[in-house]
């Protein structure tokens, strides 16, 4: 694969073997990020689990300290004085079956994450097809099925962020951006990573954390020592 000029630069820098402490991974990502724009920085952890299996799955959410740098588009599926209680709590579209019909006749997807009452979850049920796909489906371990529509719209405002392993077993979350600079964006790892290890699921056999990784969105991988996270 050809990759350009400001790319090999950056990948100068990293030895492409060497596992890193999370401090300097932090740091070496900042240093590695060459583009014009202020790029955003993902975490990539590998588990030792078998996600076909429903005992081990691994999905919540965190608080980011710093948030992510992204103005996250909240949609509520809400109705009576919830409906009400999402606008005056800065949600960026509220409805019930109509969203429904928007979606699906539209194809539209101008959100970033999807709150619901328990009592609409029915209606919401209709869209799990084109919503799960996208990791949009909310979720009560996620704290996006909930009464308090207040609550849950502050938190995602504020930084929260839902992590979940893909087909693959691998979690892949941004953890800011490199504006950010290596401080911000080592305590916003150690909250994702905390949160990630505390879900290891009982039924997860052998090593947990297999391989731990960082990237700016056109940087080069930088490993971290992973066996340092869960002394």
């Amino acid at each position: 694969m050809f990759r350009g000029k400001k790319y090999q630069d950056a990948a100068k820098l990293i030895e492409r073997t060497k596992l890193y402490d999370s401090q300097e991974a932090m740091e070496l990502v900042c240093k590695a990020a060459k583009a014009k724009f202020d790029e955003t920085v993902e975490l990539h952890v590998k588990l030792g689990v078998d996600s076909r299996h429903a005992d081990q799955q691994v999905r919540g959410a965190v608080i980011l300290p710093h948030g992510t740098g992204k103005t996250v588009r909240v949609l509520v599926f809400a109705k009576g004085d919830k409906l009400a209680e999402a606008e005056a709590a800065g949600a960026d579209y509220v409805g019930a079956e109509e969203l429904v019909t928007k979606i699906q006749g539209e194809n539209w997807f101008e959100f970033d994450v999807v709150v619901a009452t328990p009592d609409m979850m029915g209606v919401v049920g209709r869209l799990g097809k084109v919503l799960g796909p996208k990791g949009l489906m909310p979720n009560p371990k996620a704290g996006t099925v909930t009464m308090d529509v207040a609550k849950a719209i502050a938190d995602i405002k504020s930084g929260k962020i839902e992590y979940r392993l893909d087909k693959t077993n691998i979690i892949h979350c941004p953890i800011g951006k490199v504006s950010f600079g290596a401080e911000k964006l080592l305590e916003n790892f150690n909250a994702l990573m905390s949160a990630v290890i505390k879900a290891k699921p009982a039924a997860a056999k052998g090593q947990y954390l297999r391989s731990v990784s960082v990237a700016s969105t056109m940087g080069p991988g930088i490993k971290i020592n992973q066996s340092k996270l869960t002394d």
